[in-house]
């Protein structure tokens, strides 16, 4: 049985955004079809027959249509045939309405005829799913950008990151799994903690930790103290988000003015309350690490037997490329280089290698190469992971 009978893809490769997506501003273009007979369409959206600025999507089936949406200002497709524990394999979408926006929703769909609305999540700044330790288990990585939305006066533009937040599908319920990826919030605070020396976090014990725009303080003494209080932030909420609040406080009280410590450790509170994890249907409990599965990952390329492949090939979906480099030699400009990809069954790049003779270098292809996005492989009609080599034109 063909699983994806057609796919086609026109993308703008934008180098300036974090998270690219299939159509902005009516720029960009996308179509697919899953084995049940459903279709996708992503592109602009046209008034009288005339594309506009805006993006829409839309299903068709047997001579009908569904406009998933339409008039918005992005669009992404950030899975396609994917089986995120929801019963049937979906189709998930991000929409930003209007760029006046902070967040993301985040709209989930059957691809069963008709195709129809599983759920809606809104909050973060972005959403991906993937299956990030590959053991056959599909989380949803976004942030609770919601949260921050006016919290201490502070813009978005002054944050590095909105608190993260993973996601998952169990027995019909969302869950917060954020506590099973400690490691990945360790690695920010790290980041995070090596930005600051003790006579900043001195600086800014001795500040009223509001600090006010309307505070006495020079231009130069308020945007620096804002950067700081910003980090402390960061680390507080990366351990409370991460389920160690028994670390959050005790670092909250080490790194705030002790006079304010009550009052943020309030506001801080408040919008947790209010953000993306109020949405959830519970928290797990599972220790980080403790999962001891392995999702299988099958050869996409190599035929078993001589005749048929294993599983249908990943398809791509969205390659963001690196800027070009000037290459003096003409025969390396013309040459193509060879990828070996492991992409997970929601069709995210696991991990990115050089093939053949060319297995050092271009650390800027193999970087943009884990950010790109595929339909996954399927097998017997079900996503799986799968390995790819990709050929890669220099010459670009």
């Amino acid at each position: 049985m063909t699983l994806l009978c057609l796919f086609f893809v026109m993308s703008k490769f934008c180098h300036a955004q974090v998270h690219d997506v299939l159509c902005s501003d009516g720029d960009g273009n996308f179509e697919a079809e899953f084995h049940t007979g459903v279709k996708l369409h992503v592109g602009a959206a046209r008034n009288r027959g005339l594309a506009t600025r805006t993006c829409e999507a839309t299903f068709t089936w047997n001579q009908q249509t569904l406009v998933v949406m339409t008039g918005v200002s992005q669009l992404d497709v950030d899975a396609f045939g994917v089986d995120l524990n929801l019963g049937v394999p979906v189709a998930a979408f991000q929409v930003k309405r209007t760029d006046r926006e902070c967040c993301t929703e985040y709209q989930i769909y059957s691809l069963e005829k008709p195709p129809r609305l599983l759920l809606s999540i809104a909050g973060g700044s972005f959403f991906s799913a993937a299956d990030t330790d590959l053991d056959g288990r599909i989380e949803i990585w976004t942030d609770d950008a919601a949260a921050t939305v006016g919290f201490e006066n502070l813009a978005m533009s002054e944050l590095d990151f909105a608190p993260p937040i993973v996601l998952r599908f169990a027995d019909g319920k969302l869950l917060d799994v954020s506590s099973e990826f400690q490691p990945s919030f360790d690695r920010k605070i790290a980041e995070v903690r090596k930005q600051l020396d003790s006579a900043d976090l001195r600086d800014f014990k001795s500040s009223d930790g509001k600090l006010s725009p309307l505070a006495q303080l020079s231009v130069d003494r308020l945007h620096h103290l804002r950067g700081v209080k910003v980090k402390v932030l960061e680390i507080v909420c990366s351990y409370l988000y991460s389920g160690r609040e028994q670390q959050a406080w005790p670092t909250l009280v080490d790194m705030w003015p002790p006079a304010d410590t009550d009052r943020i450790r309030a506001a801080i509170l408040s919008a947790r309350a209010r953000g993306l994890g109020s949405r959830v249907n519970g928290v797990s409990t599972v220790r980080p690490g403790s999962s001891r599965k392995h999702a299988t990952i099958f050869d996409s390329v190599s035929e078993s037997g001589g005749s048929k492949r294993e599983v249908v090939p990943p398809a791509p979906m969205l390659l963001r490329y690196p800027p070009p480099v000037e290459i003096s030699d003409q025969h390396l400009a013309d040459s193509e280089v060879l990828l070996d990809l492991v992409i997970d069954a929601a069709g995210k790049v696991r991990s990115a290698e050089l093939a053949g003779k060319a297995r050092s270098g271009n650390a800027d292809l193999i970087n943009a190469a884990l950010g790109w996005k595929f339909i996954p492989a399927f097998k017997a009609g079900r996503a799986v992971a799968s390995r790819l080599r990709l050929a890669v034109s220099l010459k670009r």
